[in-house]
């Protein structure tokens, strides 16, 4: 294979420098918000154990973005 590697491109360094992190940026957000969703999920799966006639109240979630 001739010319320069992927990461020596324009393209690869656009890439490795701000796709990559982007994509580890928006895991670890999903990583925090599917451990958000299962401890909510928990704590409702033994509210309705406890009493299945009450109305479970929404968790306390942090500032929501606005679109």
């Amino acid at each position: 294979m001739s010319g320069p590697a992927f990461f020596q491109t324009h393209m690869g360094q656009r890439f490795f420098e701000g796709t990559v992190p982007q994509i580890l940026r928006e895991l670890r957000r999903l990583n925090d918000n599917l451990e958000r969703l299962v401890a909510v999920a928990q704590q409702h799966a033994g509210q309705q154990k406890a009493s299945s006639a009450e109305p479970v109240p929404p968790p306390a979630t942090e500032k929501a973005e606005e679109p």
